[in-house]
């Protein structure tokens, strides 16, 4: 069992050193939302609405909304001293009342407090003396940030520390809508129900109340699972995000590459062997053509028998 606090409880001079267990565990069958298209676990992201981005964790703060929209702000120093200041590893026990003193309307959650080191004599002091005197301990400690009332008591050999709801916590009763006044009841009405109370009345033993809501989810989903219906998600999100950048970091570098003049480079000589690759040779230009003999003969004619 998981140890969720080290402290020690206190009543008069008396200090017993514990450790505090969670006495309760949530069995709730955890469903995650999938997309219908391709199976994939839809992911939650933290954006600011106003900036329209997302944000990490460093980039927030926590804000007190004292009226609509107007918020204080609070640093993380300030909220550490005031842990600080509060923050007592003691479950300090101020009164000792009886169990059916305290309706059952102000509890909330239950622990289990074991002895820790060199405190097993002392813890059996008070085990010992709640049982012989039928009172329960009512006590102060901080958990968890928060500062809690609760109760400690006895429960099959062990401290249990009943962490209890403050009386402004508990909501007022008379705010609940429609509940009727006092109203006349016949007798046999009244008779009636009572005796049906008589005949449903027993021990009460947890063991016979069961979760059927979760039992027949649980029998629902191992069938499936018996008949090869898993899914699995068609494209993993990460990968594809991957794919996504690769081909734009590729197009972005051939845009640019497209956009640099590319410069010629003088010709330098080199002692290196030729490359083995063909190289590509020069078109070499066109000598003129030769004039027509018949022609050229004509014209010298022309030009002898004009100087006679």
């Amino acid at each position: 069992m998981h140890t969720m606090w080290k402290g020690s409880i206190s009543f008069g001079l008396v200090n017993i050193p514990i450790k505090l267990y969670s006495a309760t565990e949530d069995k709730d069958v955890k469903l995650r939302s999938l997309h219908k298209k391709c199976n994939t676990p839809i992911q939650y992201e933290k954006k600011c609405p106003n900036c329209d981005e997302e944000v990490s964790n460093d980039d927030l703060v926590k804000g007190y909304e004292y009226v609509k929209g107007k918020y204080v702000v609070l640093t993380a120093e300030e909220l550490k001293e005031i842990k600080e200041e509060h923050e007592d590893k003691t479950v300090e026990i101020i009164d000792f009342v009886k169990l059916d003193d305290i309706d059952p309307i102000y509890f909330n959650r239950s622990y289990f407090l074991g002895p820790g080191e060199n405190g097993g004599k002392a813890y059996s002091l008070l085990r010992e003396a709640l049982t012989q005197s039928g009172k329960i301990g009512v006590a102060e400690m901080t958990i968890r940030s928060k500062q809690q009332l609760a109760i400690v008591r006895v429960y099959k050999n062990c401290i249990v520390m009943e962490t209890v709801h403050y009386p402004d916590e508990v909501r007022n009763v008379q705010d609940v809508p429609s509940v009727p006044e006092q109203q006349e009841i016949g007798a046999k009405e009244l008779d009636t129900a009572i005796m049906l109370i008589d005949q449903l009345t027993s021990t009460f033993d947890p063991v016979k109340y069961k979760d059927d809501y979760r039992l027949a989810l649980q029998d629902l989903i191992q069938s499936k699972i018996d008949q090869n219906e898993g899914k699995t998600p068609k494209e993993a999100g990460a990968p594809r995000q991957n794919v996504v950048d690769l081909m734009g970091a590729l197009q972005a570098s051939i845009e640019k590459t497209k956009k640099a003049p590319t410069k010629s480079k003088p010709a330098t000589a080199s002692t290196d062997k030729p490359a083995t690759a063909t190289t590509i040779k020069p078109k070499l230009a066109k000598k003129p053509a030769k004039p027509n003999s018949a022609a050229s003969t004509q014209k010298k004619t022309k030009t002898v028998r004009k100087k006679a």
